[in-house]
């Protein structure tokens, strides 16, 4: 009777299996015919995003939600492999898929455990669900995963799987990848990174924000260690190579991303120039923009902007702590409560936020994000030591316990108090010969204001636009040497355009009678606003349209001498390009080339030069003498601290507004123009003798002493048609001697002076009569 219990039982058994089987057979096959096509595998399209490259090939910008630099198989370092596989599949190039002795290993563990603490998902399960499924936990999803895993088994090689692994897995911090999780994470290639970068990276794919060494280091390094057990486990490694990657730190790059310099306002603009054309899939295809910007100019003039705007804010003196929180208030949660306050105010690059803590004259502690504890000694409160108070109190300048500062640390790391500026500040450089950008820097500071003052800000230009009119004026018959007269005048509203003006020079005195060369490097007002009356206002309103200008933006009144129509700092740099090519006109551009993920050109920019294609639009002659007047103003007019770079081949001209409120200087090398320019975005005064020459000359100088570097002095030599000859300097005519030389259109040289033929006696008379 037991006999034919069991024989039934066991006839049930085999039936029912049979059935099961047929009917998971059947399910097979009806899924199976489901499984999506393996095109997305086998033509692999991941989400690349937009990056932005520099002249060297060096990462500027990067736009897109998903950060991935895609490998091949051959270039993943074999202890990444390793350290992967250890962690997710080690018998990964063993199974067909489904990896049967991981399931039972897994089932085993977990009972023993009590739980869920093992998986069995081999590393084609895991791209079958990125690629195809939800992570949602059904048996109908994992059956789908297997029946995919086998699918993909069978049309793909090993490698291919792996490497399709490697290039998809989310890792955290918007990583997609183990390249682009390398870079995020340790700010290297995948190809440079060490055995206990690749434990760590390795245990991300299990759970990528647990695991993430930004938001929990100490979890991600537990997870490290577990890894580097496996590896240890499986061979890789020995007990002595475990142990010491036990003990070896792993550090952190301090921000998500690193790039090779500070070009936050080129990456906008050329993000703008690709999104116009590809709308949304600007941040997918894997677009890369090569842009002119040259990594050692740019970095130049990021640091040129930021010391001098620095400078000339602390001349300013101290506004007062941007906040206060009350200390007293959170009790033992007061470590907390200070990190959270400091969320709220964001770093300007070295420019830290930190809260005061204790206050006292002889020195103050402030807590700084992520629990640091810094002192501050008296050598770094001397900005604000009349501002320190060791109790709270009305006075909203005083810094006291709980106020929010900005702290900085200089080069010999010594921490200091400082304050963010109000005032902004910009600097473009261009080639002269084509117009590549070769320096661009928007602002301050990009993540503070992302207005582009180098493309975006319409500025009077002040005494910078001088030179402009005077090329205007050698058109109409002015030389170098002819003589204005610097003395005062009143006009009325119909002659100005506006109301009664008497202008006068930044000084408030007069020359009297100067040469046209000694009226510009001087920037005399009252001589320019002569030599405007002197050639027409309509034709000078024409003429500054070949320099690029707008001349609906200049309005033909005398203020138009002094700069009082509106220019960008762009519109100034190709405009001063005029000067250093020899009276070509070329436009400024960023974008080399546009292409795609595998280097195909979409775009490429053909510029025209000034010895190609490039309208002449002023006369070389005119583009030589005004170079040569502007060298004059580095020489002994309002620039002449320029001098202290040492160069002879340096020519340009200082800009200040009425009432100081911009502030500017343009000059150029032959082969280089930069402009710089100082303002408030509301405008408003940069305060008493607060010039071009002071403010904005510095940083120009700062800028070109590194881009100039091992640069060989440049000559300007003068083209045909021009003449050089002696001249007295109070009268501007031509004398045979002791005189100073000036050059002239062959056709406008001036008469020669009488003087020096009087009282020479009757012999000479009849050269007298045949000269004059």
């Amino acid at each position: 009777m037991i006999f034919r219990w069991l024989y039934y039982s066991f006839i049930t058994f085999i039936a029912l299996s049979v059935v099961g089987i047929l009917l998971l057979f059947f399910a097979a096959l009806v899924t199976f015919s489901s499984l999506p096509s393996l095109t997305a595998l086998t033509d692999y399209r991941p989400k690349i995003p937009l990056r932005i490259y520099s002249e060297e090939g060096l990462l500027i910008g990067e736009f897109g939600a998903e950060r991935r630099n895609l490998v091949t198989i051959d270039e993943v370092p074999s202890q990444l492999k390793q350290a992967i596989l250890a962690a997710e599949d080690d018998r990964f190039y063993e199974h067909g898929g489904v990896d049967y002795v991981g399931v039972l290993r897994a089932a085993y563990s977990n009972f023993a455990a009590g739980g869920v603490r093992q998986g069995a998902s081999t590393i084609t399960m895991q791209v079958a669900r990125n690629f195809f499924l939800t992570r949602e936990k059904t048996l109908t999803r994992k059956f789908s995963e297997a029946l995919l895993a086998f699918k993909i088994e069978h049309n793909l090689s090993k490698d291919k799987i792996l490497e399709l692994y490697i290039n998809q897995i989310y890792l955290g911090q918007r990583s997609y990848g183990f390249a682009a999780a390398a870079q995020t994470y340790f700010g290297k290639s995948l190809q440079d990174i060490n055995m206990a970068e690749a434990a760590m990276l390795a245990g991300l794919p299990k759970a990528p924000s647990s695991f993430n060494p930004v938001v929990n280091p100490k979890r991600a390094k537990t997870r490290q260690l577990y890894v580097l057990g496996r590896l240890y486990k499986l061979n890789h490694i020995s007990e002595q190579e475990f142990k010491q990657l036990e003990k070896q730190p792993v550090p952190v790059v301090k921000q998500s991303r690193e790039f090779a310099m500070p070009a936050d306002y080129v990456a906008e603009m050329a993000r703008q120039v690709v999104y116009e054309r590809f709308d949304e899939e600007t941040y997918s295809r894997g677009i890369r923009v090569h842009t002119t910007i040259r990594h050692r100019d740019q970095h130049a003039a990021y640091q040129a902007i930021r010391t001098n705007v620095l400078e000339y804010d602390k001349r300013r003196g101290y506004r007062g702590p941007e906040a206060y929180i009350d200390l007293l208030k959170y009790g033992t949660d007061q470590e907390k409560a200070l990190e959270e306050a400091l969320d709220d105010f964001s770093e300007s690059d070295d420019i830290i936020p930190a809260i005061a803590l204790i206050v006292k004259n002889t020195g103050i502690q402030v807590y700084k994000k992520g629990g640091e504890i810094i002192q501050i000694k008296p050598e770094g409160l001397k900005f604000v030591e009349k501002y320190l108070a060791e109790k709270k109190t009305a006075e909203k300048k005083y810094i006291s316990p709980g106020a929010v500062i900005r702290i900085q640390q200089d080069a010999k790391k010594i921490w200091h108090v400082v304050q963010l500026p109000k005032v902004e500040a910009a600097l473009v450089s261009i080639n002269s010969h084509d117009g590549a950008i070769r320096a661009l820097i928007g602002g301050f500071d990009f993540h503070q204001n992302q207005f582009n003052h180098v493309t975006q800000a319409w500025r009077q230009p002040g005494s910078s636009f001088k030179p402009f009119i005077y090329s205007a004026s050698l058109e109409k018959g002015f030389t170098a040497a002819t003589i204005i007269n610097d003395a005062p005048l009143s006009f009325s509203a119909a002659q100005t355009g506006s109301k009664l003006w008497e202008p006068r020079n930044f000084d408030g005195k007069y020359g009297g009678p100067m040469r046209m060369r000694e009226a510009l490097a001087k920037s005399k007002n009252l001589a320019s606003i002569r030599i405007l009356q002197a050639i027409d206002l309509q034709y000078a309103q024409d003429y500054i349209t070949r320099f690029g200008f707008d001349a609906d933006k200049h309005p033909p009144y005398l203020p138009m001498s002094l700069g009082s129509g509106s220019v960008t700092p762009m519109q100034m740099a190709a405009g001063y390009a005029v000067f250093a090519n020899e009276g070509f006109r070329v436009e400024p551009f960023f974008i080399k080339r546009i292409e795609d993920e595998n280097g195909n050109i979409y775009e490429q920019t053909q510029p025209a030069t000034a010895s190609n294609d490039a309208p002449q639009v002023i006369d070389p002659r005119n583009a030589f003498i005004m170079t040569s007047m502007m060298q004059d103003v580095i020489s002994y007019g309002t620039a002449a601290r320029a001098k202290q770079l040492g160069r002879s081949d340096l020519a340009g001209k200082t800009g200040t507004t009425s009432n100081f409120v911009d502030a500017w200087f343009c000059g150029f090398q032959k082969n280089l123009v930069a402009v710089a320019w100082i303002g408030y975005d509301e405008p408003q005064s940069l305060g008493k003798n607060e010039t071009g020459g002071r403010v904005a000359l510095p940083i120009w100088m700062q800028y070109m002493s590194t881009a100039l570097k091992d640069e060989p002095i440049a000559k300007y030599n003068p083209p045909k048609g021009i003449i050089a000859e002696k001249i007295n300097p109070e009268t501007g005519l031509r004398v045979l001697s002791n005189g100073v030389t000036e050059y002239f259109f062959r056709e406008q040289l001036p008469p020669l002076s009488t003087e020096h033929l009087d009282g020479l006696g009757e012999a000479t008379q009849s050269l007298k009569d045949q000269l004059f």
